[in-house]
């Protein structure tokens, strides 16, 4: 067992909660951060290119415990679910990055994170998980805070929001996918992942293809290196915790963006988006407190 296992490995059902929600949180930290890499250079480089290298520094940086793991990747669980979720990842982020090429950032960030709720959903339906009133009520009003903070544009009625919309449903589907694959080595599916949007981006980055410098490459090997981490936890925090329980809290990626946008790029949050953080916050901290005084569940993550 791996170190990141070994400190991600938890005792009991409430104690697999809190760390699955901990992780989360750090992944919201990590992908925060490495769109803000990404930031820096996507206004130059089309979205194949960002794929390609993006995926080459993610793989670099993962190789080591790949090969420490190699034997994982010939026993897989599911192998029809595991393509359909390799697939689903590559196509996600392919749409994700697409749609920042029609639309402002924040509108489609607006649409990825409404993604909770597709989860939620999908949850309930899919995986039998149970959303009481009080939780389903706080999901609701961190979404209602995410539109403060965002203030969607006129825009977002276009076939370029279809295109974030269709972006935040695939992400959805690949958290629902992953809570099914829990089983399956965090380091398989992170790889896989890479790997798709390694062969996406191989096909679609010899058109239009500029040469990066040097800064623009570290920038790209940061996004990838970054996002490894990310997944890491994303998929080790679905390995601990219910969908339901764990998802709302990519709210948090606001708050985390907007610190990375004034730190980087001197950008300012507006009233709107303290107030709408604000109520993100009091959601998150409501849905902590009720797993922390919530007897403990029956079911083992």
């Amino acid at each position: 067992m791996g170190l990141f296992a070994k400190i991600t490995t938890a005792s009991d059902p409430r104690t697999a909660r809190i760390t699955g929600i901990l992780l989360m949180l750090l992944a919201m930290l990590a992908f925060s951060f490495a769109d803000a890499a990404g930031k820096t250079v996507v206004a130059v480089y089309s979205v194949g290119q960002l794929l390609l290298l993006r995926a080459l520094g993610g793989l670099l940086v993962l190789s080591p415990l790949i090969w420490r793991q190699r034997r994982a990747f010939l026993r897989l669980e599911r192998p029809g679910l595991q393509l359909a979720r390799t697939l689903i990842a590559t196509c996600e982020v392919a749409v994700f990055y697409l749609a920042t090429v029609y639309l402002p950032l924040a509108d489609v960030i607006t649409f990825y994170l409404a993604s909770s709720l597709f989860v939620s959903v999908g949850a309930a339906v899919f995986l039998g998980e149970t959303i009481d009133r009080p939780r389903g009520i706080a999901i609701g009003v961190g979404f209602v805070g995410v539109l403060i903070a965002l203030q969607p544009s006129a825009q977002t009625v276009s076939w370029p929001a279809l295109i974030a919309i269709l972006a935040s449903v695939l992400f959805a589907g690949l958290l629902l996918l992953t809570r099914f694959l829990r089983r399956t080595p965090d380091m398989v599916l992170a790889s896989q992942q890479f790997a798709g949007t390694l062969v996406l981006g191989s096909v679609l980055a010899p058109s239009g293809w500029i040469t990066p410098s040097a800064t623009d490459l570290v920038w790209f090997a940061i996004s990838g290196a970054v996002s490894a981490v990310g997944l890491l936890c994303v998929n080790r925090s679905l390995r601990l915790a219910p969908a339901s329980v764990v998802v709302p809290y990519q709210y948090t990626m606001i708050i985390f963006a907007a610190a990375f946008g004034w730190l980087l790029f001197g950008d300012v949050p507006s009233h709107a988006t303290v107030a709408g953080v604000a109520i993100i916050i009091a959601a998150g901290l409501y849905l902590g407190w009720r797993e922390r005084s919530a007897p403990r569940p029956s079911e083992g993550g």
